[in-house]
């Protein structure tokens, strides 16, 4: 199970998206974060949408969210938070 928050170095938003899915998902999945600048596919579909939230490279937050939408985003895919 992946979970991967794309960003980039100093981006405040990117920030504070960490800090949401920290606080939802705590040590209970590994959060991967990759800055978008890594992957060409990345940077040309995302270079304006950070912060993105990933799971199994499929799209689940864009910009921000709440540790609620967070929970309900996760169970409608059926993970376990």
């Amino acid at each position: 199970m992946s979970l991967t928050l794309l960003g980039k170095p100093g981006c405040s938003l990117c920030d504070k998206m960490d800090d949401v899915v920290q606080r939802v998902v705590g040590t209970r999945l590994p959060l991967q974060h990759a800055d978008v600048r890594s992957d060409p596919d990345w940077l040309q579909r995302y270079r304006y949408e950070i912060p993105v939230l990933l799971w199994e490279g499929q799209e689940i937050a864009r910009h921000r969210i709440t540790e609620e939408e967070l929970r309900e985003r996760l169970a409608s895919l059926g993970v376990p938070v």
